[in-house]
């Protein structure tokens, strides 16, 4: 029935049909980033990090980023060393295979290194920008690993759009997940 066993690398959960592996790569990552934040961008492309964000990050990882096209109509935004954590996994995906081929330059495409200023701000590039649509005002939400920036208006029809359908999302990806004592509700 449910079997679960945990080895030096990870530990497996077979549940049914489904099994979940949980790697040290996920125990590895900073601690969670969390919130919402409105900013806006100025006139040169450049937004500054809230300081109740910045907060979050460890000091040595307050000045350099990477950002690059999310999946949506978003930026993500990475601490350099979580960006490290994030391609290492990408690059050990099979590039014989034209899925993965494809998946890793869309993943990249756009990735550019950013640094905060003398002021502490980062320089957003224009297209970059274009591409989320973000003009002046933006919001950051920041989860994970990662920041997303969203313009203003994206965001705040996105969430409307989801409203109704959390509970049922919840459910889809979250009700056959095993609680703690291994047991699928």
């Amino acid at each position: 029935m449910y079997k679960k066993f945990s080895t030096k690398w990870g530990k497996v959960v077979n549940c049914g049909e489904i099994v979940f592996t949980f790697t040290p790569y996920i125990s590895k990552l900073m601690a969670a980033l969390i919130g919402e934040y409105e900013c806006n961008i100025d006139d040169k492309a450049r937004l500054m990090l809230p300081s109740a964000l910045k907060r979050q990050l460890p000091k040595k990882e307050q000045s350099r980023f990477v950002v690059k096209r999310g999946l949506e109509t978003q930026l993500d935004l990475y601490p350099m060393s979580e960006w490290d954590k994030e391609t290492s996994m990408i690059n050990s995906l099979n590039r014989f295979q034209q899925k993965n081929r494809e998946f890793i330059r869309k993943f990249f495409n756009g990735a550019t290194e950013v640094e905060t200023d003398g002021s502490g701000r980062l320089l957003i590039p224009k297209p970059l920008l274009q591409y989320a649509g973000i003009k002046k005002e933006a919001v950051l939400f920041a989860h994970s690993n990662r920041i997303e920036i969203w313009s203003k208006a994206e965001y705040e029809k996105y969430l409307k759009q989801g409203e109704k359908d959390f509970a049922k999302l919840a459910e889809d990806v979250m009700g056959k997940m095993p609680n703690q004592q291994g047991n699928v509700s």
